[in-house]
């Protein structure tokens, strides 16, 4: 019961940071990758911002032995770059650029009521089960 309250309090924590950057605005999305018109440097700022916390609290956290709520670390262990990572990485890309969503804001997006989140939730959940399907996992 800890592990999911601990996750629900830090999926809210996430999605109020979310919120308050405007990442779940499509918008902020679209002005970063736009280099060559009205660049918005919002993105940059927030990715920087989760990096100047996440490199050194990584490097902490994983000197611990397990972590606090868990038996084990569950870290990646796929290190080739193959078919399947290009081609996810490419749409996950394409999608993101053509909606300005990527999971997490769009998820937190839900939020807002709008029908267009919704739809996009729906075509993100749809292509992570084809994946599944196509790559057996």
């Amino acid at each position: 019961m800890l592990l999911v309250l601990t996750s629900f309090v830090i999926g809210m924590v996430f999605g109020f940071g979310l919120t308050i950057s405007e990442m779940i605005n499509p918008a902020r999305v679209i002005g970063f990758l736009d280099v060559t018109g009205r660049w918005d440097p919002t993105l940059a700022l927030v990715m920087a911002g989760a990096l100047a916390v996440t490199l050194p609290a990584f490097s902490i956290i994983l000197r611990r032995a397990r972590p606090v709520l868990s038996r084990q670390f569950y870290l990646p262990t796929k290190s080739k770059i193959d078919r399947a990572v290009i081609f996810g990485a490419a749409i996950f890309g394409v999608g993101w650029g053509l909606a300005g969503f990527c999971p997490g804001p769009a998820l937190a997006g839900l939020a807002s009521g709008d029908p267009g989140v919704f739809l996009f939730v729906a075509a993100m959940i749809a292509g992570q089960w084809i994946g599944a399907k196509m790559y057996g996992q």
